[in-house]
């Protein structure tokens, strides 16, 4: 996806979740002509740190900009992809070796997540 269009889906996001650019720019605190000049000419010139709070403020995936997954972080996301990606390169026999290693740890509980009530 050119850089343009990265511009488009943003300037199309920004606006239906705030009033306005300038807006989202001082709730974000980036300087408006910064995400302005972004927006008109592509975002591929901005920061790369700055369009990943960009990114993570609309929920959207910094690589090709579509929307994430309700609920999920964006760490948590890439964690995720990068999990799947290692799994994916295993073969039958390793795939279900990790498998029975992750079902071993969640009988774990310094491994497990603490709920929230």
């Amino acid at each position: 996806m050119d850089s343009k269009k990265k511009a488009e889906i943003l300037k199309g996001v920004i606006l239906s979740r705030y009033k306005s650019i300038r807006q989202f720019a001082v709730v974000m605190n980036i300087p408006y002509s910064t995400l302005i000049t972004a927006l008109e000419r592509g975002v591929d010139g901005m920061a790369y740190s700055t369009v990943i709070r960009i990114c993570e403020a609309l929920s959207l995936n910094p690589l090709d900009f579509t929307p994430l997954e309700e609920g999920n972080s964006l760490s948590s996301q890439i964690a995720t992809r990068r999990v799947m990606e290692k799994y994916w390169k295993l073969n039958k026999n390793g795939r279900k070796k990790v498998l029975d290693i992750m079902e071993d740890y969640t009988h774990i509980p310094e491994y497990l997540e603490e709920k929230e009530d």
